[in-house]
């Protein structure tokens, strides 16, 4: 078998170890069928509706790579609030021969705590360089949730790493949007690894890229044209008129 030059190859549930799956998280779509999930060695898109699992999967995949829960770099250790899962502790992650040189762990819900965390370690270093530096330089929280985010892909994201993105298009307009997927592209050239949750058409339309959908049977690999995102999408600007006529007609 030849050695994959991925930083995360694939995750295994330990069916036989989970308690009950009847009970959360384990009752989730996304889980309850989840035997073996296969990434991408550069993007690996994670879809499907609120409520399917797929954020939960998300943050579950991010703690057994070793990411703090609420987001951040491996060297991130706080906990604003303890509302992660169990699941991490019933995933095996098979890994490659090469290991990143950088990381992070994104979560939109919680990147506020992130910026916070980030502003106390330099109001508590001795000496060395700023935190934020790395984040070019200005506070995350004297920026907009979008121009923070872009910092964060411009700024700190450096390639050759292995970036777990929880949502990133919340806090994107469709134009950057377009901008973050020119950079993801310039990462993944750099030799890095993305591993994506998102409702974003534009995102996941990455060519080549591995795309899950979460349905009620489980995770399902499907096309990008297939996804529930695309097609929506696609048939409200093809006529929305007609859409509007239908979704807002007092009678139906």
């Amino acid at each position: 078998m030849a050695l994959s030059s991925s930083f995360a190859i694939d995750l295994r549930l330990r069916r036989d170890a989970v308690p009950d799956f009847g009970a959360y998280p384990f009752s989730l779509p996304a889980i309850r069928h989840l035997d073996e999930l296969r990434f991408h060695p550069a993007v690996t898109f994670i879809v499907g509706e609120n409520g399917t699992g797929k954020s939960t999967l998300l943050e579950a995949i991010a703690v057994a790579l070793g990411f703090n829960a609420e987001g951040g770099s491996r060297n991130f250790h706080f906990d604003t609030r303890a509302s992660h899962s169990v699941l991490h502790e019933y995933l095996t992650i098979a890994k490659g021969y090469r290991r990143p040189r950088d990381g992070f762990f994104l979560r939109a819900e919680s990147f506020f705590n992130v910026a916070t965390y980030i502003e106390k370690l330099d109001e508590e270093r001795d000496g060395g360089p700023s935190v934020i530096r790395s984040y070019g330089g200005r506070s995350l929280h004297e920026q907009s949730h979008g121009e923070s985010f872009m910092a964060l892909l411009t700024q700190r994201f450096r390639g050759q790493g292995l970036y777990v993105l929880d949502e990133p298009e919340a806090a994107l307009s469709p134009q950057r949007q377009l901008a973050a997927l020119s950079r993801i592209h310039q990462l993944v050239k750099a030799g890095s690894q993305f591993i994506i949750a998102t409702h974003s058409p534009i995102l996941m339309a990455y060519p080549d890229a591995r795309i899950y959908a979460c349905l009620p049977d489980g995770l399902r690999r499907t096309d990008y044209t297939d996804t529930e995102h695309y097609q929506v999408t696609h048939d409200f600007l093809a006529n929305p008129q007609r859409m509007l006529d239908v979704l807002l007609d007092e009678e139906d």
